[in-house]
């Protein structure tokens, strides 16, 4: 007898998995991983077959999914669309577990012939049921509650993959083809960019697009979503001659019929191979196209799948066999933020250790402050957290129902940081950017290296020799921290360096004092200032011709040079602004860095302001690079495709599909000798400021 413990126990537990149920199977919207959801199902399974009063008719252990949706019709399946058993034991044991259950069921004797067996992938979308009759898609149903299901056709019918006609001239009566529509990850990705891009919601994971797509009332909806489907079994069969007497030979007679099955499946022979089979699936998981949680083992003859029947709602004949949970649950002790190498602030959930996909996660990435915004993830909530693979641990969603009262504070970012936790520097975000940033960018620890290799670089400051792996060196060893201190090295320190023989050090050492006779536009993009690029660079300079003019210029100043916006100017601001930053290029002129410098020059002056050309083959003097510089010092702007915006496209020899468009929409065109007079009245005047 059950004692009232256990009683209340039992309904707290059919009401929570109830409540959890329409959730993810009428709303669409998962309130807990799967493995949490198999935790409660099982805990109510052991209390019912311990306490055998508790099994009420409405138990959810007595049914498969959900309430059909109102607004749907509904369809009463001609055969059940059962679910089969989960096994959680992940080891070798559970396919060793479900093999004895079915050799004894059989009544076969420990040295009998192993069972065959089709070893399957357990896709994680939404189940459908499709109905041909004569070969043509008349109907189409979702699992509902294993009886009854939604009318879906209109929605299935926008899914490419589902043939609307079978690929056959004598087509059974009636063939039920049942399988799943899922979304593939590359396409979840890339519906969910075109959403951000657009400001539109985003979908939550491959599985919850999938359902809720087929379940849009409105079929352009569904219309929009990139869906996949795969067969792997059938419903209701009526007149099908020469019907295969296996479960592999009917997949095998469905791709025939242009019905899509997944190539990933097996014909195993007892537990070894399907233990076999479950490992290499494992090893291959995150790989896949395609969530999936498990893979399916069915016993493969269909006779022997009828003499095994069922028991309550699961085939004896089949079993799902599950890998480590990918989801879980755990609650968010702290944020906190970590500095990334371009100087960004990424937002890290500090966790109550959880068991997840394999290892034990305590971290877990928030991305930044739009995505906590949107997931509205504050310390102290109950979150999902998911890992797949090698690939970063997340938050995928809040249980809110969990939140503790009173609500935590919402957590900004900026408020928490308004300086870099690794140099001090000031901490902004910019306008339309979803990172905030740390604007130490010469002197910020965690920025060392990226801000290195960028100023060393051939189109910066050009120091050859300085690539990733010597700075990589230079900066775990404490010998670099700024770009200043690049040009304390002497060839003793740089001896001691792996891989740093005396000819290659005096090299590099060569390398360093060229380049401390520069260009301003050179030494400006060599700063790594966020947001200005080469061209911009050169506009700087032409502009201002001084480092200080422009390192006391303000963001009105600065918008009156050609192409540089509100969002250029305040990054530019902010970068002088940093002490820090100063301090390292007061460091890097007292170092002997020096470039001409000039009373400076509008950009409006050009002959070719405001004016676009396209360089295109082989000129006979000038190097693409040269040109470039030459167009861009008088004005231009230099664009590496032909349009309709395109001015002039300055052509050599072996002129390619750019010269070809361009005598299609009719833009002028220029060899170098034209290009060079065109020029001509800019040249004396802008030499000075070429790289």
């Amino acid at each position: 007898m059950a004692s009232p413990d256990i009683l209340a126990r039992a309904a707290a537990l059919r009401q929570e998995i109830e409540r959890h149920n329409y959730a993810y199977y009428v709303l669409d919207a998962p309130t807990v991983p799967d493995a949490e959801y198999d935790r409660l199902f099982r805990e109510l399974q052991a209390l019912e077959a311990e306490y055998p009063e508790l099994a009420t008719p409405d138990s959810p252990t007595c049914r498969v999914g959900g309430q059909p949706l109102d607004e749907f019709p509904k369809v009463r399946h001609a055969v059940p669309m059962l679910s089969i058993r989960t096994e959680t034991d992940t080891t070798a044991a559970g396919a060793r577990a479900f093999d004895a259950r079915v050799r004894k069921e059989l009544g076969l004797a420990s040295d009998d012939a192993p069972v065959e067996y089709h070893a399957e992938l357990k896709f994680d979308g939404l189940a459908i049921n499709l109905r041909y009759e004569q070969g043509v898609l008349v109907a189409a149903a979702t699992r509902g509650d294993g009886e009854t299901g939604e009318a879906v056709s209109q929605n299935v019918r926008t899914v490419r993959a589902i043939p609307l006609r079978l690929h056959t001239d004598t087509p059974p009566a009636v063939l039920e083809v049942r399988g799943e529509v899922y979304m593939r990850r590359d396409d979840f990705e890339r519906y969910n960019a075109k959403q951000r891009e657009a400001s539109k919601p985003t979908l939550v994971n491959p599985r919850n697009g999938a359902a809720g797509s087929i379940r849009q009332l409105d079929p352009a909806i569904a219309a929009q979503r990139p869906l996949s489907f795969f067969a792997y079994g059938l419903g209701e069969v009526q007149g099908w001659r020469d019907a295969p007497a296996t479960h592999s030979a009917t997949l095998d007679a469905l791709v025939k019929l242009g019905v899509p099955v997944c190539a990933e499946r097996r014909v195993c022979r007892g537990a070894d191979e399907l233990v076999a089979f479950h490992a290499e699936i494992a090893a291959r998981r995150d790989q896949l196209p395609f969530d999936i949680d498990g893979v399916v083992y069915k016993v493969n003859r269909l006779d022997l799948q009828r003499d095994l029947g069922f028991v309550t709602r699961e085939p004896r004949w089949a079993v799902a066999h599950k890998y480590p949970a990918q989801e879980e649950l755990t609650v968010v002790e702290a944020i906190e933020v970590q500095v990334g190498r371009t100087g960004a602030l990424t937002p890290v959930a500090r966790l109550v250790p959880v068991f997840v996909g394999g290892v034990t996660v305590t971290n877990a990435t928030l991305h930044n402050q739009d995505e906590i915004d949107r997931k509205d993830v504050r310390v102290g909530d109950t979150v999902i957290v998911r890992r797949a693979g090698d690939v970063i641990p997340e938050v995928v969603a809040v249980v809110l129902d969990r939140r503790p009262q009173p609500a935590p504070p919402r957590f900004d970012i900026l408020q928490s940081h308004p300086v870099c936790p690794e140099c001090g520097s000031h901490v902004v975000r910019l306008e339309g950017e979803a990172a905030a940033r740390c604007t130490g960018g010469l002197y910020c620890p965690a920025q060392r290296k990226q801000a290195l290799l960028h100023f060393a670089s051939r189109r910066a400051m050009d120091i050859e020799g300085l690539g990733d792996k010597l700075i990589e060196q230079l900066v775990d060893r404490g010998l670099v921290r700024t770009p200043a201190d690049v040009y304390r090295l002497d060839a003793e320190t740089l001896s001691r360096l792996d891989r740093m023989a005396e000819r290659s050090a005096a090299n590099l050492l060569a390398a360093i004092e060229a380049s401390k006779s520069t260009t301003l536009a050179r030494f400006i993009f060599a700063l790594g200032i966020r947001n200005v690029g080469e061209a911009t660079a050169k506009d700087l300079a032409r502009h201002f011709g001084e480092l200080d003019r422009l390192v006391a210029a303000t963001a009105e100043d600065l918008m009156t040079v050609r192409e540089v916006g509100p969002i250029v100017a305040q990054s530019i601001v902010q970068f002088f602004a940093e002490p820090h930053n100063l301090d390292v290029v007061g460091r890097l002129r007292a170092a002997g860095v020096h470039w001409p410098e000039s009373a400076g020059v509008q950009q409006s002056a050009g002959i070719l302001a405001g004016k676009t050309l396209v360089l295109t083959g082989t000129l006979p003097t000038l190097t693409r690079e040269v040109a470039k510089e030459r167009i861009e010092a008088a004005g231009g702007k230099v664009a590496g495709s032909v349009s309709k915006k395109t001015d002039y496209v300055v052509a050599g020899e072996d002129a390619g599909s750019k010269l070809a468009k361009a005598q299609e929409l009719g833009v002028t065109i220029l060899d170098e000798a034209a290009l060079l007079a065109l020029l001509e009245p800019d040249n004396r005047t802008q030499q000075q400021f070429d790289f």
